[in-house]
């Protein structure tokens, strides 16, 4: 059972989403909040899989909320996703830079949601095409077009850089996969050490990096 808490400021929408999430079978809402600081609060008493995490709310926004539950130290933190109602928002590369494992619309069907909560459950990054290409945008208009540099980039192996550079241009393990002629589970071992080395926690982090370091451009 992947256990849920739901943040967001609208009680309507709270009690929407619990419904929806909790009529499926493997799914259970825990928990949920009106705001960033008793999101905070909740998940560390309830110990969730997964935070469903408004962007805008008042006080305490989602972003920051996001920071501290992400920011800990605790081995078994939860995955966040964040709910948005505009895949513009403005936190989106901010919030996968803290760790975020992805953006979901707060329309999105039921069944999309539902998806979008057991992949961030099992550990990887859901990443909307929409907002894949404004994250690629923001990190290419921070980057002023100097790479940065990275010791750790220099580790990884010519097929595990292909891996990155793929992740960040948006394949799935199935996709890469298919595109190198190897079985998706060795794809896994290669994605696994991919964050490994370079000290991060998903894909979305990676995406985040590739762009960063130059492995991968706009273009």
């Amino acid at each position: 059972m992947i256990t849920v808490v739901i943040v967001d400021d609208q009680a309507m929408v709270r009690q929407g989403l619990g419904a929806l999430l909790n009529a499926q079978p493997d799914l259970q809402v825990v928990g949920e909040a009106a705001d960033g600081a008793e999101a905070v609060r909740e998940v560390a008493r309830l110990r969730p899989d997964v935070v469903l995490m408004d962007v805008r709310m008042p006080e305490v926004n989602g972003l920051d909320a996001a920071a501290t539950i992400l920011g800990s130290p605790s081995p078994d933190r939860p995955h966040v996703l964040m709910l948005t109602t505009f895949d513009v928002d403005d936190y989106v590369y901010e919030a996968l830079r803290i760790g975020a494992s992805g953006f979901m619309l707060k329309d999105a069907p039921a069944d999309e949601l539902a998806r979008a909560v057991r992949v961030v459950a099992q550990g990887d990054s859901l990443l909307a095409p929409s907002v894949t290409k404004r994250l690629i945008a923001e990190v290419t208009r921070n980057r002023s077009g100097v790479p940065k540099e990275s010791a750790a980039l220099r580790e990884l192996t010519p097929r595990e850089l292909e891996v990155l550079e793929l992740i960040a241009r948006g394949l799935s393990n199935t996709e890469i996969a298919t595109r190198l002629f190897v079985a998706e589970q060795t794809v896994k071992t290669h994605v696994s050490r991919v964050l490994t080395k370079l000290g991060l926690r998903d894909r979305a982090q990676a995406v985040v990096f590739a762009y960063e370091h130059g492995v991968v451009t706009a273009g």
